[in-house]
């Protein structure tokens, strides 16, 4: 039994998804959340910047005890992931390791396209994971980093639909079955996504699997949390955008989130 709470980053919002799934299978289990909106998109910036501003969120978590650190983000997972865990104890569950599998037992075809940032496709870290699985499964890699930013402006589905075509318009002449959502901040577009690409694709949301991921750990190593815990919500961007986007993502109109600092501006 560990009454810990549970840490979870992102760049912004769009790790609220895998949050929203974690605390679906795991609602006894505290969770502290930190969105990074002031630096927010990681997709542009160097490796070397998303290890270090992923360092600091680590390192606030890690100020508030958690016993396990959820990269809830791709970016960050690609990036800063290995090197982070060489420097800390609490075990990091990444998005990509998790929706590389989701996407092998997936696929009829064994033909997987990947939609993320442009660091996230840069690392082909998605292809290697997949292929790990399955080498017979062939992978077509997309950067489309105007998604992200599109979640975080909450605009409206027609002009929702405008971008996400643009953005996927060089996959019309590539084959495949399953598409991987190569970004947390995606499955808030998912049905946008769906109507460009045809409901007969079949759309990844790494989320699940990170939940049930967590869930095994847990129990694995006898951390489960013995009582209800609290959530705790930090930005440290505008926390009141982020207040008023989260109550309406995880339904929770009590939601209110705290501005922090995590460091100087790179």
């Amino acid at each position: 039994m560990d009454n810990r709470p549970i840490g979870l980053l992102d760049s912004g919002l769009g790790g609220l998804t895998v949050l929203k799934k974690v605390m679906k299978k795991l609602p006894n289990e505290a969770t502290v959340f930190i969105g990074d909106q002031a630096h927010m998109p990681y997709g542009d910036k160097t490796t070397e910047e998303v290890i270090e501003l992923t360092r600091r969120s680590v390192n606030f978590l890690l100020s508030k005890n958690v016993k396990v650190i959820i990269f809830a983000c791709n970016t960050a997972t690609a990036a800063a992931m290995e090197v982070i865990q060489k420097e800390i104890t609490p075990q990091i569950i990444g998005v990509i390791q998790s929706g590389s599998l989701a996407a092998a037992r997936t696929t009829k075809n064994n033909k997987v396209a990947v939609i993320g940032t442009h660091v996230t496709i840069e690392s082909h870290a998605y292809s290697r994971e997949i292929k790990f699985r399955n080498p017979d499964i062939e992978v077509t890699e997309l950067a489309t980093p105007q998604l992200a930013p599109l979640v975080e402006a909450q605009r409206d589905y027609a002009y929702n639909i405008d971008v996400v075509g643009d953005s996927l318009d060089s996959l019309k002449e590539k084959e495949f079955d399953t598409m991987v959502l190569g970004c947390t901040h995606y499955p808030i577009i998912e049905k946008e996504i769906s109507k460009v690409v045809g409901s007969t694709i079949k759309l990844v949301d790494p989320a699940d699997q990170v939940a049930q991921y967590t869930e095994n750990v847990l129990k694995r190593d006898g951390m489960l949390a013995g009582k209800k815990g609290k959530r705790e919500y930090y930005t440290t961007g505008d926390c009141q955008k982020f207040t008023e986007i989260a109550r309406k993502w995880l339904d929770d109109p009590e939601l209110v989130a705290t501005h922090v600092e995590t460091g100087e501006d790179l």
